[in-house]
C-alpha cells in the first residue's frame, strides 16, 4: 500500500487532536495505519500519514469529499487547501 502525507491548516490544533479517533474512521474506507502530526514550529499546520489502498478512490474523496466526509473536515477545522504526497 502506498502511504501517503496529506498537510492542511486547521482552525485549532487543540480542537483537531481531539478528533483523532473520528479522522481515522473517516479515512480507514480507504487505508489504515492513520497517524497525525502537528508543526513542531507551534503554527497551525498539520499532517496526517496513510497507508492508502485505493489512492484514485482517495484522491476523488478529497477533491469533491461526499457530504459525511466534508461535514467531518469542516468540525475538525480543516483549512484548504490539502496538499497530498505520496510515496514512490
Amino acid at each position: 500500500m502506498p502511504h501517503v502525507v496529506i498537510n492542511h491548516a486547521v482552525e485549532d490544533v487543540e480542537s483537531w487532536l481531539n478528533y483523532k479517533a473520528e479522522r481515522a474512521a473517516a479515512i480507514s474506507p480507504f487505508g489504515s495505519h492513520v497517524m497525525d502530526h502537528v508543526a513542531m514550529d507551534g503554527s497551525n499546520n498539520v499532517a496526517i500519514t496513510a497507508d492508502i489502498a485505493d489512492v484514485a478512490a482517495f484522491q476523488a474523496a478529497l477533491a469533491s469529499p461526499p457530504p459525511a466526509l466534508a461535514e467531518v473536515m469542516q468540525r475538525h477545522g480543516v483549512i484548504p487547501p490539502l496538499t497530498v504526497h505520496i510515496e514512490k
